[in-house]
């Protein structure tokens, strides 16, 4: 492989991309409500304004607005000023209003190409990781590498799979909660630590953020498998789709009051959702195991899951604190925490009066807990 060629595209795949439609479909909330807005923004484009020039634009402003947070946060652990959390909101508005009119600006000058699309995508990819890198900063998940990771790679992994979905389907396809609900959701993470300040996402120093995306990845999975499903898996069969959704939704709020009692923070990782990525992934491969199947092996597996999480927790607690999980002692017999030392020598010496006796009684554990060894 040669670091540096010539020619990138060879004539074959020039001529292909020549003969390329772009195809796309989407069922976004969002989109629908934005539509106005977006139709009455790009009227008032002149019509001499490239379309690659409006996606050049929006992602310039978007790098800008992110990497004023990053010289104030450049580890996110540092809380940016709340007027550059106020500033990249803005940014990713403005980048998310033009991504949008770039390609009506293309069908209204009948400037569309291949280009285009790859220029628009090719935008796309870099500014995902501006917009998850700024939205971690503004929370201040640096304290918490693990969760930005996640964050980060998570956005990076999404954005991938569509594509990969395009290069497998020829279409690319956007459910109902999608990548511009995911932009006006970072907007609005950006606006409230403009407002109240980034440290209102850290509360004893937990963040009060980090029990969101172990369900998260529950309950949005569920969604889109629900709606994307070619063979409506869930209308017939919901009692199946709800219990093997319903033990994974289960084991994580097992966990969630694990590390509350336990004061610690939430694991990200859970092998319970390597059973929604059975489906997740087959419906990606456009459906290679019959759907019906797969649910039946997300149950099994999610339910076994489940039932050794708790039966292991039980134990673990039992063993450590001496008891037994469905066996107490008969006849229950009295418990002393803490037994009385025993009776003092009597002092030789009268005491002048019994209240006199009971707060000398009553201050000797006080002093004998806070001397000086």
């Amino acid at each position: 492989m040669q670091f540096y060629k010539e020619r990138i595209l060879n004539a074959a795949q020039l001529k292909r991309l020549s003969e390329h439609k772009y195809s796309c479909t989407s069922s976004s909330i969002l989109d629908a409500w934005l539509q106005p807005w977006w139709c009455w923004l790009v009227s008032k484009t002149p019509l001499w304004l490239a379309p690659n020039l409006i996606t050049i634009l929006g992602l310039i402003v978007n790098i800008v607005t992110t990497l004023i947070l990053i010289w104030y946060s450049p580890d996110a652990r540092q809380p940016p000023p709340r007027w550059a959390c106020g500033v990249c909101a803005l940014g990713v508005f403005v980048y998310q209003s033009l991504d949008a009119i770039d390609g009506k600006q293309a069908r209204r000058t009948g400037s569309q190409s291949p280009l285009g699309e790859l220029f628009d995508h090719g935008c796309d990819s870099i500014s995902t990781v501006f917009i998850a890198l700024g939205a971690c900063i503004a929370v201040k998940l640096g304290d918490y590498p693990t969760w930005m990771f996640f964050q980060c790679f998570c956005a990076m992994t999404l954005f991938y799979c569509a594509h990969w979905q395009a290069y497998v389907t020829g279409t690319l396809k956007m459910g109902r909660i999608d990548v511009t609900e995911a932009q006006y959701a970072i907007i609005a993470i950006h606006l409230i630590s403009a407002i109240l300040g980034p440290d209102v996402w850290t509360t004893q120093g937990t963040s009060i953020l980090s029990p969101v995306i172990p369900f998260s990845l529950v309950v949005v999975p569920a969604f889109i498998i629900f709606q994307k499903s070619e063979s409506h898996v869930y209308e017939n069969h919901p009692a199946l789709y709800i219990l093997a959704f319903g033990m994974v939704a289960a084991k994580v709020t097992n966990r969630l009051v694990v590390a509350h009692m336990t004061k610690s923070e939430m694991e990200l990782y859970d092998w319970s959702l390597l059973g929604p990525a059975m489906l997740f992934l087959n419906q990606y491969f456009n459906n290679a195991i019959p759907e019906y199947y797969v649910l039946w092996l997300c149950t099994i597996w999610v339910c076994a899951d489940l039932m050794r999480y708790c039966g292991q927790i039980c134990l673990e607690i039992c063993d450590h604190l001496h008891i037994r999980l469905f066996r107490i002692p008969y006849p229950p017999h009295a418990h002393h925490p803490h037994p009385h030392p025993p009776p003092s020598p009597k002092p030789e010496r009268n005491v002048t009066s019994d209240s006199d006796k009971s707060e000398s009684e009553d201050s000797a554990p006080l002093l004998n807990n806070n001397s000086i060894s």
